[in-house]
């Protein structure tokens, strides 16, 4: 970026492209044409998915007034108290930091902060959920600025550890045990219609759902299972290719 087109630039802006520049980053911020308060209007401006926009959560650390910055994905939330954990080790909470604080603190404005450039030194943590893609795009400064980078880059950038960050969310035990049974018959399938013997989909979980009429385990009917031994290596690949359709039916 030259001189000039820094100059066009918002204060908050002009800080963030600076300290991209000396240090090495290749992407320098862009302008959008409109506001990107929140991570789903940065998302839609940008045509990328939400947990691609890497957002700022400040706090306030009681103890000593000091801000902490978790740099978090857009489709996730933070969870306090694991942040409390790693950067509270006297046992005090952390506040939410209001406006007033998040601009003296970091020079920048709720909805434009950036993950660097901080007027004051920040106490700054990184979520892992944000490794989770190879693209991913940071608040340079300003409601408009936005600049690219990875999440590799974004630890170099700013020297911050990963952890484990976001609330975590609750097990759907029937969607664990479906993804279990369909990870085991899809490992059961293959070498399939290059096998001298058919191998039987079955993984001993014999238990009809009520919904499809299907084995919860294998993704046959009972028909299809009752038939199976008596089937000839034709019949049986081709119940193989139907419960290949079903398992792909049941995933979201």
């Amino acid at each position: 970026m030259c001189g000039s087109e820094l100059v066009a630039l918002p204060d908050g802006v002009k800080r963030v492209a600076t300290a991209l520049q000396a240090l090495g980053h290749p992407h320098a911020p862009v302008m959008l044409d409109d506001a990107a308060r929140t991570a789903q209007q940065a998302a839609d401006a940008l045509g990328v998915g939400v947990g691609q926009i890497a957002k700022s959560i400040v706090f306030r650390r009681k103890s000593d007034d000091a801000a902490v910055l978790v740099v978090t994905s857009g489709d996730q939330r933070v969870d306090e108290k694991k942040v409390e954990a790693l950067v509270c080790p006297d046992g005090k909470r952390l506040g939410r930091a209001d406006a007033e604080f998040v601009k003296a603190r970091t020079g920048f404005s709720i909805g434009g902060v950036s993950p660097l450039a901080h007027a004051t030194p920040s106490v700054t943590l990184i979520d892992q959920s944000l490794f989770r893609f190879d693209e991913i795009w940071a608040a340079a400064g300003h409601p408009h600025g936005v600049f690219q980078l990875s999440p590799q880059a974004l630890q170099r950038l700013t020297g911050a550890p990963v952890a484990d960050l976001a609330v975590d969310v609750p097990v759907d035990e029937g969607k664990r045990a479906l993804q279990r049974a369909i990870t085991l018959v899809r490992l059961r399938a293959r070498g399939v219609h290059a096998a001298t013997e058919v191998p039987s989909p079955c993984i001993s979980v014999c238990q009809m759902s009520a919904v499809t009429d299907w084995c919860e385990g294998c993704f046959r009917t009972r028909d299809e299972i009752a038939g199976w031994s008596r089937a000839n290596d034709d019949s049986k690949r081709a119940i193989w290719k139907t419960i290949e359709r079903r398992m792909a039916a049941l995933q979201p």
